[in-house]
């Protein structure tokens, strides 16, 4: 069970489930108005901690700078909206909703509040216990109120305002990947070709050549041949690495604007005029 000392541990600080799961982080602190103790912490959740859900701590447990509580994170950001009044406080049936969500018997809340009173008879403060017993009916009070009923109320008022705080959360926007596949393209390319024709040569019978032209016998049938050549294209293909290919991240920063609401408390003095009427009346 969190104590008053413990409180200023509590505020501001991170709460986590029992699976050590971070729901949040404490806003607000209220006690019981009979015991005097503290009964619930309200847990910023969502993003930016844009809701508020109302946690019960008597059986929670400060672990070195977090509050740890025996709920799960989803119980508690689903646990039901209530209404908390302009003075902080949490009325009875608001808070008979919680200890209904929560499981927790309303009867035993009672019975723990009435032994409490008890105490308080025996140790001679009979005003703190009638006061206890009034402020049951009305259920618990934010930690400002109740510090206040502690000590010496001054004649200032506290006012506050609520502030945004804007953050950035990392999300998957897309996916990228790197494909490869095959197309056949034609190619078109002209290379030089030769071949070979016959050319016949007639050349006279002269004195140089008369002897090779009478070797043979005088009327014959005679047959010579040559082989002709031509040059074909040949066309053969090889694989060549030409280059490669890899993809990368660049991180670009761009400015958005982010809106958002904010409530401000404001003080404002007013006076009441009395008139001569009022004044001969409290003469009278």
């Amino acid at each position: 069970m969190i104590t008053r000392e413990e409180i200023a541990n509590v505020l501001d600080h991170p709460v986590y489930d029992g699976d050590g799961n971070k729901i949040g982080d404490a806003k607000h602190v209220f006690f019981d108005d009979m015991t005097g103790r503290p009964e619930w912490v309200s847990v910023k959740t969502g993003m930016f901690g844009s809701n508020e859900s109302f946690v019960p701590i008597r059986d929670a447990s400060l672990v070195q700078d977090r509050l740890e509580v025996p709920y799960r994170k989803d119980q508690v950001k689903d646990a039901p909206n209530v209404d908390v009044d302009a003075g902080g406080h949490l009325s009875e049936t608001e808070e008979h909703r919680l200890y209904d969500y929560y499981g927790i018997n309303w009867d035993s809340v009672l019975s723990e509040a009435e032994r409490t009173d008890d105490g308080r008879w025996a140790a001679g403060t009979g005003t703190a216990g009638a006061a206890g017993a009034a402020g049951m009916a009305g259920g618990t009070t934010g930690y400002q109120d109740a510090q206040d009923r502690t000590g010496t109320r001054d004649d200032a008022m506290t006012r506050s305002e609520e502030q945004m705080h804007v953050g950035v959360e990392r999300r998957e926007s897309g996916r990228a990947r790197l494909r490869k596949y095959v197309v056949t393209e034609e190619v078109q390319q002209t290379v030089p070709v030769s071949h070979e024709e016959v050319r016949v040569e007639r050349e006279p019978i002269t004195d140089a050549n008369r002897d090779q032209a009478l070797s043979g016998p005088e009327i014959s049938e005679d047959e010579h041949e040559v082989t002709l050549h031509e040059e074909r294209p040949v066309v053969d293909t090889e694989t060549v690495p030409v280059e490669r290919v890899r993809m990368t991240t660049e991180e670009r920063t761009d400015n958005e604007t982010v809106r958002g609401q904010v409530r401000k408390e404001r003080i404002e003095a007013e006076t009441e005029a009395i008139t001569d009427d009022d004044t001969r009346r409290g003469r009278k």
